[in-house]
């Protein structure tokens, strides 16, 4: 059977599950049940995650052939998100909407079929979601352009997207609600790069163009509604908001483009808790801008401050918990600090004595199975490394799920004279030792005190801190 007739086979299952479930059964005004289904092509795991607002509502767990189907006997109109690991998107359901859908893993969000009554709404998002990633991949070259050229440019983009969703607007009956997302996926990304351009051209180019942009340049501004309480949790509209405050205070500090300067983000949360009212978008906004701050910032000397402010700003308790753990977790890495205490173990799944481990100075790099390019480009700048400063020690640490696929990637690895350990609680380490991307790397004193607790292995100077 051909690769096409394979992948038409799945689609014709999908969609032969989608008309069971989303025949013209008529529901009462009382009735919100609904389903979602599907099957993945190539799953990374054994279940797909169904969440709202970034809080799991349902495990759904795939059959033998991979498949899922899950009734829900009440569930809100309105945006929602599923994730198979690592991947999630975005899903809107309508009253007693039915949505099947298909994904090959392989080429996750391009493979995303969807099907069964409210089909319509989803293609489009996920239209408009393709279309807006191709212009991300080419934008950068635009922020090197004058102000004309570049205006030029992103308003010859935007016409292309109005297009599509006059297209899928004229042809589906939606409602005001869906709408509201509709127009945030087409204007949002329009209105992001707006706000971008001035310090990006800045930062690039070292040319202020602040002066130079047209009167009615941020009009955008006066039709954006930041308190819309349904696009609190939506990517573009966090996307957004975070451009427009670094935007706002690099005008005000004409021409200041430090994105995590203490001031600078003192600024945006005084700019946040003025300007907007809804408490959700606000505790939303407020706390993915601490959390990105705290997760760049390398100044640790002067984050109380800053937290205590956001904690000020912030009525979610559960926001505010999340930040708190963070900031603890910052406190423990401070140089001089022992490492905070986690189980390891060795590849002969003995357990991990730091005392006796460490003996000079060692950087521990953070590396994982399912990032695998990753895991070969850290293995193999570590050992180039090796070369050059014979004394000091590397030493990898999994963060994986899985002792025995980290086994067996270890195993595959040829001529490896990396000391090699496993995290036994993932999760745990990742929050005690503050890893939220990968390169992440620890160095340690010979006396095994931290010498420096935030440092990227891919950084063009991370040498200089084995100096």
């Amino acid at each position: 059977m051909s690769k096409q007739l394979h992948f038409l086979t799945h689609i014709a299952s999908i969609i032969g599950l989608s008309l069971l479930v989303s025949c013209d059964t008529k529901h009462s005004k009382e009735d919100f049940s609904a389903y979602f289904g599907g099957e993945i092509i190539n799953p990374k795991s054994k279940f797909v995650l169904f969440l709202k607002d970034n809080e799991v509502l349902d495990t759904i767990y795939l059959d033998k052939d991979n498949r899922f189907l899950h009734k829900f006997d009440s569930l809100a109109p309105g945006l929602y998100t599923f994730k198979h690991y690592p991947e999630y998107q975005y899903i809107y359901y309508g009253k007693n909407d039915s949505l099947m859908l298909i994904i090959n893993t392989n080429d996750f969000d391009n493979s995303i079929v969807f099907c069964g009554r409210g089909h319509e709404k989803n293609n489009y998002l996920m239209e408009m979601f393709l279309a807006n990633e191709v212009d991300k991949s080419n934008v950068y070259d635009l922020y090197f352009r004058d102000s004309k050229d570049y205006i030029k440019s992103i308003d010859s983009s935007y016409i292309v997207k109005k297009k599509i969703y006059d297209k899928f607007k004229s042809k589906v009956d939606w409602d005001l609600s869906f709408d509201t997302i509709a127009l945030a996926s087409l204007n949002l990304p329009y209105y992001l790069k707006k706000e971008v351009y001035p310090y990006a051209h800045k930062f690039i180019t070292g040319k202020n163009v602040i002066n130079e942009l047209p009167k009615d340049y941020y009009k955008h501004r006066d039709v954006v509604d930041l308190d819309n309480a349904n696009l609190s949790n939506f990517y573009l509209y966090q996307k957004y908001t975070t451009a427009l405050l670094n935007n706002v205070v690099f005008t005000e500090k004409k021409g200041n483009i430090s994105e995590f300067d203490l001031e600078n983000n003192f600024d945006k949360l005084e700019i946040v808790n003025n300007f907007i009212k809804n408490k959700k978008n606000k505790n939303s906004v407020l706390h993915r801008m601490t959390y990105f701050y705290l997760m760049e910032n390398k100044n640790l000397d002067k984050t109380k401050d800053f937290v205590d402010k956001y904690l000020k700003y912030s009525s979610d308790k559960e926001m505010q918990n999340e930040i708190k753990e963070i900031y603890s977790s910052f406190e423990k890495l401070k140089v001089g600090n022992k490492l905070p205490k986690e189980e390891f173990l060795h590849k002969n799944n003995q357990p991990v004595n730091f005392e006796e481990l460490i003996k000079r100075q060692t950087v521990l790099f953070f590396i994982t199975t399912k990032a695998e390019s990753n895991f070969e480009a850290a293995h193999k700048k570590v050992n180039d490394l090796k070369l050059k400063y014979p004394k000091t020690d590397f030493i990898a640490v999994d963060l994986d799920d899985s002792i025995e696929k980290w086994h067996n990637k270890i195993d595959e690895m040829s001529e490896n004279n990396i000391t090699e350990i496993f995290a036994v609680n993932y999760e745990n380490t990742k929050k005690k030792f503050v890893i939220h991307k990968l390169g992440r790397t620890i160095i340690l004193n010979a006396d095994g005190t931290i010498k420096n607790a935030f440092v990227d292995l891919f950084d063009v100077n991370f040498e200089d801190n084995l100096k």
